[in-house]
């Protein structure tokens, strides 16, 4: 398995979506945290089912009872930053207030490792494992340069808890399905049981898997051979996409994706880095940041330091590295040709 290769992707994946332009606070920013998200139970029933809290994951894995399985779940933990009562109140001499939200979501980052089982124990058994993240309440200066006990940021984090479900079943000659079930165990009020905001503070959000086997392979669920289409075509994914991932033509790594990838996805060579917006593309969004106000760079600044280093990043590019992005051309190829190319991601990473 190429890891730098599997985590990059994964990290793409994990933030896909964290902060949209104009990378200020908007409509479309208040309704962020879109893909992949697990909410607690009640808010899941309120929502009459429109809200998930369980995702599965169906693949297929050719080895024998003893080819060996291991998975590691990967989500965020969202956690509340607001500033507190004395820095609200400090008047037009505040850094931060007036270019920031005085309540803002931000993320951290958790992962949960399921060690390696059998095949064979797989089938006999499902194996389960709980896991929990606890609360926390932190308290920093907003602007540590003047140290005010006065301009203060709150940090808040509620505890979160879940549950990972493995199983397998022989399919076929050598052939096992294999499951794995994510699902959000944590508690939220019956007085906020219809309350998004307070919901998604609870919630496993962009929640994604990745499976690895030792002494078999996976299967690509998008063009399994053919004896094993048909089986393939059985599994059942419920908010999520399994592909493989790695080197091309590696198949002991498969990403369970909250969005639709291909194959042996990859990171455009040219892009400089995240943009999180799952709209849009680099060169757009790029220039669209260079366009920017003072005023707009300023809040875009305050808001998050992902935010904040994503500015950075961008008006520091050469013109070289702004060149680069418009107009890849990945390779020409006759029409009639049967291969298919490898797929990039190109939502917010890189042109086609």
């Amino acid at each position: 398995m190429n890891r730098p290769l599997v985590d990059q992707i994964a990290e793409a994946v994990l933030y896909e979506g964290y902060l949209l332009y104009p990378y200020r606070p908007s409509v479309k920013n208040r309704q962020r945290w879109t893909f992949g998200g697990l909410y607690p139970p009640s808010y899941r029933e309120v929502q009459a089912g429109r809200e998930p809290s369980i995702s599965r994951t169906e693949c297929l894995v050719h080895g024998d009872d003893r080819s060996r399985l291991s998975v590691r779940v990967r989500f965020l933990h969202l956690q509340l930053r607001r500033l507190a009562e004395a820095a609200i109140d400090r008047g037009p001499r505040a850094d931060l207030a007036p270019a920031g939200p005085l309540e803002w979501q931000e993320a951290v980052e958790r992962d949960v490792e399921i060690g390696e089982h059998s095949t064979g124990t797989l089938a006999a058994s499902i194996v389960v494992h709980d896991f929990s993240f606890p609360g926390r309440c932190e308290e920093e200066p907003a602007d540590p340069g003047r140290g005010k006990l006065s301009e203060r940021i709150i940090r808040e984090q509620n505890p979160v808890a879940g549950r990972v479900a493995m199983s397998a079943e022989l399919a076929g000659d050598g052939l096992y399905r294999v499951a794995v079930e994510v699902s959000n165990e944590s508690r939220l009020p019956d007085s906020a049981a219809d309350d998004r905001d307070r919901a998604l503070l609870l919630a496993l959000v962009s929640t994604h898997a990745i499976l690895r086997v030792r002494g078999g392979e996976f299967i690509s669920m998008i063009d399994p051979p053919e004896p094993w289409r048909e089986i393939a075509a059985g599994c059942r994914n419920v908010g999520t996409w399994p592909v493989l991932v790695g080197e091309p033509g590696s198949r002991d790594t498969m990403l369970s994706s909250p969005i639709i990838l291909y194959d042996y996805p990859q990171v455009a060579p040219e892009s400089p880095g995240d943009l999180f917006d799952a709209t849009e593309i680099d060169e757009i969004l790029t220039l669209r940041i260079l366009t920017l106000t003072d005023d707009e760079k300023r809040t875009m600044k305050a808001i998050d330091n992902r935010a904040r280093a994503l500015l950075q990043r961008t008006e520091s590019l050469a013109r070289e590295q702004l060149m680069g992005l418009h107009g890849t051309i990945r390779g020409m190829r006759p029409v009639e040709a049967t291969h298919k190319p490898i797929p990039f991601i190109t939502s917010d990473r890189g042109l086609p």
